[in-house]
């Protein structure tokens, strides 16, 4: 009831501050009171991209690639040296192959990105060919470090610290990369994160997930027993045995047996299976909205070639986040990050926005439909005429910021909603 009350109040029965300025634009309503987009979606995600495919090069890839914190001139945020190669550039691999295929393929840059950063994540972000965790995707690092060095953990990262979840999203993303360019390097470095968590992975129980959040990469050495994040280390499992690998195949089905048999039924229990994701995070029971949502997109992708259940599953991940994390903001009703900050900053938002986008389309239930639209119009208020983006619109106008937010776990949360409904990019 809540909720339903709290999805009046994001529509149209919300009277919006008629001329308020949302993000970067003038805010723009239609008669019923429900935000526009400033401009076409199409319009503003190609403006968007093409800042990006302006950004100088430096060592040899584009600079937000070796960076996490640039201004809105294409210049490092001098106070903020850190950097989270795998998430980063992973998310960014996927939404650069999205967006390629979503254009018709007709733009060889788009393909050309997602090499930069795959080169990048291959190249210049392993662990050391030592230890538990061998040639490993780095979690944290510093910005423009080629390679990063042995000891590079930032943000609440240890020096020799790694976060298992952030090598399955760097391997799935290398495995989607691989699978559009048939380079080998991309497909063994997949392989080879996916070998690492397989020789990692521990018993998941009630109150441990099957990897830890953080693990030293030399000793194994844990701190954080619940990493919410199992969706891309599935994902990893998932192609690789798609794609004639089959000795994943009982790490994969152990995972999805803790998945169904814990971590979901948890949701209506302790909720202590849904800690931690956020690499500059060190509060151990700190819930997260990311790692959910991202469940529940796998689920609505699968549907039941997964999980018999995929509907009823999805739609209770998606509560879960609507119970805990979104509230009004400028009369929108949007998604913050996690429990220890409320925000919605661009990956959060559009990717609450792009789940219920897909759960919409998957179901045929309208019950999320327009919470999705003024969520993702909402999301691009953060984007200036010239394309740079702002990594959090909540704070009014500005460019730059934390390259994740800003650009590259936001882009692939568009396509995804177009997708799914092509007549919103118009």
């Amino acid at each position: 009831m809540r909720y339903l009350l709290l999805l009046l109040l994001a529509g149209g029965s919300a009277v919006p501050g008629w001329g308020q300025t949302i993000g970067n634009h003038p805010a723009v309503y239609d008669d019923h009171g429900f935000l526009r987009p400033w401009t076409s979606w199409n319009d503003a995600l190609a403006r968007e991209v093409g800042w990006y495919l302006r950004c100088p090069m430096d060592q040899g890839y584009p600079q937000f690639v070796q960076m996490t914190f640039m201004d809105g001139n294409y210049r490092p945020i001098a106070s903020r040296p850190s950097f989270i190669p795998a998430m980063q550039n992973g998310m960014g691999i996927i939404s650069y192959l999205k967006y390629f295929d979503a254009t018709g393929q007709k733009d060889p840059r788009l393909l050309q990105m997602a090499r930069s950063m795959g080169d990048y994540l291959v190249k210049e972000a392993l662990t050391p060919d030592t230890g538990l965790y061998p040639r490993f995707s780095r979690s944290t690092g510093w910005r423009s470090r080629c390679p990063q060095p042995p000891d590079c953990g930032s943000q609440d990262d240890r020096p020799y610290e790694i976060q298992p979840d952030k090598g399955g999203v760097a391997g799935y993303a290398l495995a989607r990369l691989y699978e559009a360019t048939r380079e080998e390097r991309y497909l063994q470095q997949a392989v080879q994160n996916a070998r690492v968590l397989a020789r990692n992975m521990r018993a998941g129980t009630a109150t441990q997930t099957p990897w830890p959040f953080r693990v030293d990469y030399r000793t194994g050495v844990a701190r954080g027993e619940v990493s919410g994040n199992m969706a891309y280390n599935l994902r990893l499992f998932d192609w690789l045995l798609e794609h004639g690998q089959p000795e994943f195949q009982t790490p994969r089905d152990k995972l999805w047996t803790w998945i169904k048999a814990k971590q979901l039924p948890d949701l209506a229990k302790g909720q202590q299976l849904w800690f931690q994701f956020f690499e500059d995070q060190r509060v151990l029971t700190n819930r997260t909205a990311w790692a959910p949502l991202n469940l529940a997109r796998y689920l609505l992708e699968r549907k039941e070639k997964l999980d018999p259940d995929w509907r009823q599953d999805a739609k209770a991940l998606i509560e879960f986040v609507n119970a805990n994390f979104t509230h009004l903001q400028s009369g929108i009703f949007v998604c913050g990050e996690q429990d220890t900050d409320r925000h919605p900053w661009g990956g959060i938002a559009s990717t609450y926005g792009a789940v219920l986008a897909l759960y919409t389309k998957a179901t045929g239930d309208l019950e999320y439909k327009g919470v999705a639209y003024q969520t993702l119009n909402y999301c691009l208020y953060a984007i200036n005429d010239d394309g740079c983006p702002y990594d959090g619109i909540w704070k009014g106008a500005g460019r730059g910021g934390w390259q994740e937010d800003a650009h590259t776990d936001k882009l692939h949360n568009f396509v995804d909603a177009l997708t799914a409904f092509p007549e919103w990019g118009n």
